[in-house]
């Protein structure tokens, strides 16, 4: 039989915890995290707390291994509660995932861009995103691309741009 490594937990890592634990406003998964990390800090074994929360004993042992591993990193924060509740959301988090593969590059979304803000044809009053489309087509800037990708790539930048100007006055 497989012995849990034990967890200790500093009076303040344990009040993080049970903030996280009793917010609303969180994530259910960052919740249940936490749940699994104050539990095993109370000596509950894994299969304990699967059946507890329901979940499977895997997925507690995961989370325990996670916590284990950045134990250390915690106690450098221990003197910063605000820092230190960072890291323990980073830590209770999913890692990053890679996702499906980029299918148009940075430099074919800035021209694609760039091409927005050209002037449009005589024939046109305003770019559609069908015809940006068409055009970066006719261009060489994408084999292929929908009206759809154009309206996403027009948008991701649209609340970025600042309120004000922050060029200075020549």
């Amino acid at each position: 039989m497989r012995t849990c490594t034990a967890i200790e937990l500093s009076p303040l890592q344990k009040k993080i915890l049970g903030e996280i634990i009793r917010c609303r406003l969180l994530p259910h998964s960052l919740v249940q995290r936490a749940k699994i990390v104050l539990q095993a800090a109370e000596g509950t074994k894994n299969k304990v707390i699967s059946a507890d929360l329901k979940i499977k004993e895997e997925t507690v042992g995961m989370w325990r291994k996670r916590w284990l591993l950045a134990m250390p990193d915690f106690a450098i924060y221990e003197t910063k509660p605000k820092m230190l509740r960072q890291l323990i959301e980073q830590t209770l988090s999913d890692a990053p995932r890679s996702g499906a593969p980029a299918i148009f590059t940075p430099e074919q979304v800035c021209l694609l861009i760039a091409l927005a803000c050209e002037k449009p044809p005589e024939y046109l009053s305003v770019w559609s995103r069908t015809s940006l489309a068409q055009e970066a087509i006719k261009r060489n800037i994408v084999e292929s691309v929908s009206p759809t990708s154009i309206g996403r790539f027009l948008k991701s930048g649209a609340d970025k741009t600042p309120s004000i100007a922050l060029l200075a006055q020549s």
